[in-house]
């Protein structure tokens, strides 16, 4: 028998400047569902990912922080395997692109795209701020669309237009940084011959039958209108890797991080006495296989495969591509409320629960997908704990109260469980094309099939007419639930080994499905999901916050309005709202406040506001807003222990919450509000209501 091929298999790199969010997970749970199927069948498959830990933003965050860039990237670093651990997502290596591993290959692969004559030197003119004395990346100068003339438009693209341009065709632009206008500079900078690759990067495309049909006409359109050569290089300050030879000039980002996939498979070979290149990235008997989102589809389909072929590195034979992530229909924002990440999730729910959402929602298909709360807990409470989780505790149970948890060795019912092999096969084929969803519909409808089957033969009955049959009966059905077990295990790793357990099996794999269980004695059997009304923690409608105010500006249009920018935590955002009348502009400004994050954002005179700030009134007029003096800015403001919901609301739901002021505290119901270590406190107000 040939040696098996050793499948790498990668997900995108997470930037290393900000925590993982649900939107992240839908790729991280994909992948993690894949590579357990393939471990779970026998295959040779590893997961490798890493922290994509180059780029200005991190440099400039450091810089802003007054720490160095390793300090911020090793602070979510952490964070990220942290939040990666709560969802059971499996990495054999998750790495760094700020390694000497990375820096090996991207040295590597840029030398031997230079010996081939693909890597040439021009002189351009960039954006340049004399005030912080830098060259200004995409994100980091604003100005107006050169198209449709829409003001606060960033370096690269129009959010208003959608047309894309260079940063110096912007109008009127200005700093991000220090708000100054910036002007032109002229540098030699490093470019790489994407378009000699043109007619190479089709033939690929059109050849590979494994990627999916509406990304490679997409990506072929690109190529019929002519790929421009790719700028490699940035110019100092820059957090990376510089290029050999230079003192200022260092790799762009997105040259290093998709390398970073080859540096975390040479960490995981380390460990296990392999190597990156003779055993996956240059070998004949290996399968390369990337999960991206459909956002970064340019950078995989043709700056990656074009630098892989140019260095002699073996090409992705898979790219599986998703959409992207609604919440309850909106964009995620965190002006919405639509913005969790992946810890504000697990505090709130079961993470495996996201686990099969997800899972029951994708297709190999790019479309995009949305995590509706309602439908979510719907799933969890009619399919995961009706279904699967019911039919398998009422079966150990049934069998550990009437027949001392012990399984007959025979007895079987052939007939059902060859239908039951007809619909595991399905299954199988499923997984297989990463059609995650239609494998979930294959387990429901096995459990389905023993639901059935249980309730049709009555052993309740049997136990009084015939013991035997009611034990066989019994035996067919646990045969059934420890094929669930194996089943459902690459969507809910933990779920399946507690039946495991229950079951008193161990090391289930593909191979046990057609295996018909001995004589032998199940475990105590408990509960494997608990319903909504049971688990869900108690939830407070509004995301309150603890904001600071640092600017305060009268609106033109409104004697009445305030237009406020508030800071909370890292996030800075205007407010409106009606104090004129009750405080100065100096009074207000650095006081910290207390903020609805969720509400729908609305206009007043014209002004967006982008959430709510509290305060009280008395039965005299007299107005004073909820504050706090110790707690952080972004620190949560929470009655009692019931914890805050992240989804946004209207100004209507809002209203029909009471929240009153009694003893210069807010009391909704018998809970005072509270932030941290203290009270939240109205100004002004003794007795009254909040607004």
């Amino acid at each position: 028998m040939p040696p098996k091929k050793k499948i790498l298999i990668t997900s995108a790199l997470p930037y290393a400047n900000g925590p993982i969010h649900v939107g992240h997970l839908v790729e991280y749970i994909q992948t993690d569902i894949y590579v357990r199927f393939l471990k779970l069948i026998g295959e040779d498959a590893i997961y490798c990912c890493a922290d994509d830990a180059h780029g200005a933003p991190i440099e400039i965050a450091a810089m802003k922080e007054g720490v160095k860039p390793e300090e911020i990237i090793g602070k979510f670093h952490i964070g990220h395997q942290e939040d990666f651990e709560k969802f059971h997502i499996s990495f054999d290596s998750y790495y760094t692109t700020n390694s000497p591993e990375n820096q090996h290959y991207s040295n590597q692969i840029f030398n031997e795209l230079k010996k081939g004559d693909l890597i040439y030197q021009k002189e351009v003119e960039l954006t340049y701020c004399p005030h912080c004395k830098r060259f200004l990346p995409d994100r980091y100068v604003k100005g107006k669309c050169p198209k449709c003339n829409a003001v606060d438009q960033y370096g690269d693209v129009c959010e208003s237009c959608n047309a894309t341009y260079n940063t110096t065709d912007l109008v009127s632009p200005y700093c991000t940084i220090c708000g100054s206008s910036p002007g032109r500079k002229k540098s030699t900078h490093y470019f790489f011959k994407l378009s000699h690759f043109s007619g190479k990067l089709d033939s690929w495309l059109t050849a590979n039958k494994s990627l999916q049909p509406e990304i490679v006409n997409y990506i072929r359109n690109w190529i019929k209108d002519g790929l421009q050569d790719w700028d490699i290089s940035r110019d100092g300050p820059y957090f990376g890797f510089k290029i050999p030879g230079e003192e200022n000039l260092y790799y762009y980002v997105w040259l290093d991080a998709p390398i970073g996939y080859i540096a975390s498979t040479q960490h995981y070979c380390k460990a296990n006495k392999l190597d990156a290149e003779k055993h996956y990235w240059k070998s004949k008997n290996s399968k390369i296989i990337h999960f991206i989102g459909k956002d970064i589809i340019y950078f995989h389909f043709l700056f990656w495969p074009a630098m892989l072929m140019g260095s002699g590195f073996n090409l992705p034979e898979e790219i599986v591509v998703h959409g992207f992530l609604t919440v309850n229909g909106q964009k995620m924002s965190k002006s919405r409320g639509t913005f969790l990440t992946a810890g504000e999730f697990a505090s709130q729910y079961n993470p495996e629960y996201l686990r099969y959402y997800y899972a029951k929602t994708i297709s190999k298909k790019m479309a995009d997908i949305d995590l509706n709360f309602r439908e979510f807990e719907d799933s969890i409470n009619n399919e995961l704990a009706a279904n699967i989780g019911n039919f398998c505790y009422r079966v150990l149970s049934f069998t550990a109260k009437n027949f001392d948890g012990k399984i007959r060795g025979k007895g079987r019912d052939g007939k059902l469980l060859k239908e039951i092999d007809d619909v595991v096969a399905r299954i199988k084929d499923s997984y297989s094309s990463v059609n995650l969803n239609e494998a979930v519909k294959g387990i429901l409808a096995l459990s389905s099939l023993g639901n059935k089957y249980f309730q049709e033969n009555e052993p309740w009955k049997l136990l009084k007419t015939d013991r035997k049959k009611a034990h066989d009966v019994l035996g067919t059905c646990v045969d059934i639930t420890k094929i669930l077990c194996i089943v459902v295990s690459p969507v809910l790793p933990v779920f399946s080994s507690t039946l495991q357990n229950q079951l008193n099996l161990k090391k289930l794999s593909w191979n046990d499905i057609g295996v018909e269980t001995k004589a032998y004695s199940i475990n105590e059997p408990k509960v494997l999901v608990e319903r909504f009304e049971q688990k869900k923690k108690d939830l407070f409608p509004l995301d309150l916050k603890v904001a600071r105010i640092v600017e305060v500006r009268e609106h033109p249009d409104a004697d009445r309005l305030y237009i406020l920018k508030i800071r909370i935590g890292k996030e800075e955002r205007q407010l409106v709202a009606g104090l004129r009348k009750h405080y100065s502009a100096d009074e207000l400004k650095g006081k910290k406040i207390i903020v609805v994050a969720n509400l729908k954002p609305a206009k007043l005179r014209g002004i967006e506001s982008n959430g709510m700030l509290l305060a009280g009134e008395d039965q005299n007029g007299n107005v004073g807003i909820l504050t706090v003096k110790a707690a952080e800015d972004g620190e949560s403001a929470m009655f009692g222990s019931s914890e805050n919901s992240k989804l946004q609301v209207t100004y209507e739901e809002f209203e029909k919450l009471k929240m009153i002021v009694h003893d210069g505290k807010v009391l909704y119901g018998n809970q005072s509000l509270s932030a941290g270590p203290e009270d939240v406190v109205v100004d002004k107000v003794k007795e009254g209501t909040v607004h």
